[in-house]
């Protein structure tokens, strides 16, 4: 459905920023807005990026990179 678009690293570093985001909401650090933390968990999980595809960005390696 989606086209990967997103390499490990940057995968791993949007989980890291997310559960940040995530727990800085629940303890009341920031506002309910850092509940947004759950958007770069999710496309990390699908490891897919809307905006990368817009901007034509792809930082995953493909068959014909390796």
């Amino acid at each position: 459905m989606f086209e990967k678009n997103m390499g490990g690293l940057d995968r791993a570093i949007r989980v890291v920023v997310g559960i940040g985001l995530i727990a800085a909401a629940v303890t009341g650090s920031l506002g309910q807005w850092a509940y947004i933390g759950i958007v770069p968990i999710l496309t990390a999980a699908i490891g897919s990026c809307p905006a990368y595809k817009l901007i034509g960005i792809k930082t995953c390696k493909t068959s014909s990179e390796s």
